[in-house]
């Protein structure tokens, strides 16, 4: 009867790893991890309060009785330096796998499942090679930012190879989910967004976003998926010191997604919506030489990429600063009970940046599908799922 840890149990993606295990009856004790906890679970989760930020000699005081056959590490800290984030939360895993090793719990180690991101193709500072495959190079050096979640893959297996246990590491992106009490993640602020355009009395969503990417390609993990995908690789022999990307399977466009979440929430579309003006638009450049310049020699495209840009048709987080957006999710949240601090919480940077990337964004299932995963996710389905949950957890108005 397998065992786990998990950290990050009260984030979306290690809290539906909490759940997705908590519900399998031969999952015998799941120890949740996390600063705070936020929700209930099942008999079989027991939620430990621990600072991941320690030493490790601090970390295997906190760990004493934490013991798994599983460690699936879905903890990490946002800061604002890239440097800081690389320190932070490579020093946050060194310490939590050595403070294993002092208590001994390391010894009964099978797999450590280390959940990172699509970040690991560089995509924020702009255009990656297409689609992108996990065997693509690491972006690094010269003028490049650096990336924690190199920082972090590379303690991993020098942590491993001391270790009787093996590693897999996931990249997920662009992820639906929810977590209760969580509100900075892309489909709570999407939803924030169109119920306050209909607050305001607008019959239309306008699409904020790049008018180019509005038509091009983009790929989302859905938050179940993605635990289901780690229960699968905790054990599945392929998965063995690997590293795979977890997106739902299709490619979808804003163009095919913005009617259904326009009618979602009460709205329709504007049929002449991008071909008007924006006047408020807002351009803000990325990387001078885009992420798929490193491969371009090899592909015969030396040349051929551009500069890539975050273009928003309407800046959301000038939109949020205005007195009638403000006033406006001040009446949904008193009519309909809702947390009114929520706005203040919204991850409006995050969405421009989602809507805003005027490229393609292009993830392969393919090692997964060799390695024999076969889960699939319908995309307007997860984002449908969890509008839905987050109504339940009155955090968004209810629609229907």
């Amino acid at each position: 009867m397998p065992t786990a840890i998990v950290t990050g149990a009260t984030g979306i993606l290690g809290g539906a790893i909490v759940k997705n295990l908590g519900a399998r009856k031969e999952w015998t004790k799941i120890h949740a991890l996390s600063r705070s906890k936020k929700d209930e679970y099942p008999p079989s989760v027991e939620h430990n309060h621990i600072d991941l930020t320690g030493f490790a000699d601090d970390l295997a005081k906190e760990l004493k009785g934490v013991e798994g056959d599983y460690l699936f590490f879905a903890a990490y800290l946002q800061d604002e330096s890239e440097q800081k984030m690389c320190e932070i939360n490579g020093g946050m895993l060194r310490s939590f796998l050595q403070a294993l090793q002092k208590t001994g719990a390391a010894d009964k180690l099978k797999r450590v499942i280390l959940v990172t991101g699509a970040k690991q193709y560089m995509l924020q500072t702009g255009v990656t090679k297409l689609p992108m495959e996990e065997s693509d190079p690491w972006i690094e050096g010269g003028d490049w930012p650096p990336n924690f979640y190199y920082v972090q893959q590379r303690i991993l297996q020098e942590e491993s190879e001391k270790s009787k246990w093996d590693w897999t590491v996931t990249y997920p992106n662009d992820v639906i989910g929810y977590a209760k009490g969580n509100f900075m993640n892309l489909t709570f602020t999407l939803g924030l967004y169109a119920a306050v355009t209909k607050e305001l009395g607008s019959k239309t969503l306008s699409f904020p976003g790049s008018t180019d990417f509005y038509t091009c390609f983009d790929c989302f993990t859905d938050a179940n998926y993605h635990a289901d995908f780690c229960h699968w690789a905790a054990t599945a022999p392929s998965c063995s010191n690997q590293a795979f990307n977890v997106v739902n399977g299709d490619v979808v466009t804003w163009s095919s997604m913005w009617r259904k979440v326009a009618t979602r929430f009460g709205l329709t579309l504007d049929p002449e919506d991008l071909s008007k003006p924006a006047p408020d638009g807002v351009i803000t450049k990325l990387a001078p030489s885009p992420p798929a310049s490193v491969t371009a020699a090899e592909n015969g495209l030396v040349g051929y990429y551009k500069q890539s840009a975050v273009e928003m048709r309407i800046d959301l987080e000038k939109w949020a600063k205005r007195d009638d957006v403000k006033e406006a999710w001040k009446r949904v949240a008193d009519r309909e009970g809702l947390d009114q601090d929520a706005f203040e919480k919204a991850t409006l940077g995050f969405l421009n940046f989602v809507l805003g990337r005027n490229f393609n964004i292009v993830i392969s299932m393919t090692k997964a599908r060799k390695a024999g995963w076969t889960g699939y996710v319908d995309t307007w389905e997860a984002f449908k799922n969890v509008f839905g949950k987050y109504e339940e957890l009155k955090m968004l108005p209810r629609t229907g």
